[in-house]
């Protein structure tokens, strides 16, 4: 069994800038790809960014550009580094991992941007 857990999340002001964390436990973490997702009430789970064993990166439109998705293996953590935030930004972010056909989500993490 895999635990995520999420830091980071707060509440800052529109052009500002959050860093999000996520550790895993457990000894998949560099062998899985890890990455943020985010949902607003009401509505699916988007993407923002993830990254793959191999270092491949995906990022949502809407961020690139303004988020950097980063990884250590040694930590068994991923990172989301959110610079120029804007109010539409504000979500829920969750972060996961994923091996084969089992994915692990973590808690959650608010973030709000003000304006």
């Amino acid at each position: 069994q895999v635990q995520l857990v999420e830091s980071g999340g707060g509440l800052v002001q529109a052009g500002g800038s959050l860093r999000l964390s996520c550790a895993a436990s457990g000894s998949i973490f560099r062998l899985s790809t890890v990455g943020w997702y985010r949902q607003a009430p009401g509505k699916q789970r988007e993407l923002v960014a993830s990254i793959s064993a191999g270092g491949r990166i995906n990022y949502a439109d809407s961020v690139k550009g303004r988020f950097t998705i980063s990884r250590d293996n040694a930590k068994n953590t991923v990172y989301l580094q959110m610079n120029s935030l804007k109010p539409e930004d504000t979500f829920v972010y969750w972060c996961s991992l994923g091996l084969g056909s089992i994915t692990y989500w973590g808690r959650g993490t608010q973030v709000t941007v003000s304006s």
